[in-house]
């Protein structure tokens, strides 16, 4: 069974080192200076990639909550006004392209509408997420498969059926799927991280796991048990403002994130 992917220069399965993203999201709250400090503490992590957010506010908001106003750092503004402030353009990606060029990191984004994976092609991305609350959206599964770009599949919240629908949909080659818990952020009791053992025994694809829990611990384990991919939220500061921060890690939480899955990686041997 050849149980890998190719992203960017790197081979990402069985054998090869844990492909490390730091989901830094929207974590940057509409800075630019921000993401880009996040970047680099990310290349001193030494991380593999960093992970943003694709969004058309309109298309993703619902009607009904376009207009809800929220408490936000630009004051008490409707909540599709905000989704805009946090939602970079051409201008903030052409230089967050240049930046991870320069220093060396990949870095792609999730996509939650079709619009955005138009708007991402022009910036020939390693590879595209698709968020969990987007696994069962089948106009942007086709789309994304349409790149021929490696697709990262996450399934929080999602059935077996669901998974399934989807899987059959995109087919199994250049698919990467990460088990994920949707709980932000998510009790230790909740995670089930089983689940990357029995993804793995249903696919033949490579198997990631994409993590909201606080703390390092469970998700060097998820690499013990056969996930070649782990995904965690990156921030500078916990106590920032913005719904991912609480579930996030920061720098030095990072650094040390990579160096026991390192090791990890080590002390599994060959079981011979």
């Amino acid at each position: 069974m050849n149980r890998e992917i190719k992203i960017g220069s790197k081979t990402v399965g069985d054998g090869h080192p844990t492909y490390v993203v730091a989901e830094i999201g929207i974590n940057h709250n509409g800075n630019l200076d921000i993401a880009k400090e996040l970047i680099m503490a990310a290349k001193d992590a030494d991380v593999d990639a960093v992970k943003f957010q694709k969004r058309t506010p309109e298309v993703c908001v619902p009607k009904e909550q376009q207009n809800q106003m929220r408490e936000t750092p630009w004051g008490y503004i409707p909540y599709l006004e905000y989704r805009y402030k946090v939602e970079f353009g051409e201008k903030e990606y052409s230089e967050i392209d240049r930046l991870c060029k320069q220093v060396g990191i990949d870095w792609f984004v999730s996509v939650w509408d079709p619009d955005s994976v138009d708007f991402m092609e022009k910036f020939s991305p390693v590879c595209y997420k698709l968020p969990s609350a987007s696994l069962t959206d089948d106009e942007l599964l086709i789309k994304v498969r349409k790149t021929g770009r490696p697709m990262i599949l996450s399934t929080g919240m999602s059935t077996f059926d669901q998974i399934d629908h989807a899987v059959e949909l995109v087919g199994q080659e250049n698919l990467l799927i990460t088990h994920a818990t949707s709980a932000y952020p998510c009790d230790p009791q909740e995670l089930n991280l089983k689940m990357v053992q029995t993804l793995r025994e249903k696919f033949s694809c490579p198997i990631g796991y994409s993590g909201h829990e606080v703390g390092l611990v469970t998700s060097v384990v998820a690499v013990a048990m056969g996930a070649c991919l782990v995904e965690r939220h990156f921030t500078l500061d916990r106590a920032m403002w913005g719904n991912d921060q609480a579930a996030s890690v920061e720098p030095g939480g990072f650094a040390r994130l990579v160096k026991y899955i390192r090791v990890t990686e080590e002390a599994l041997g060959d079981g011979v």
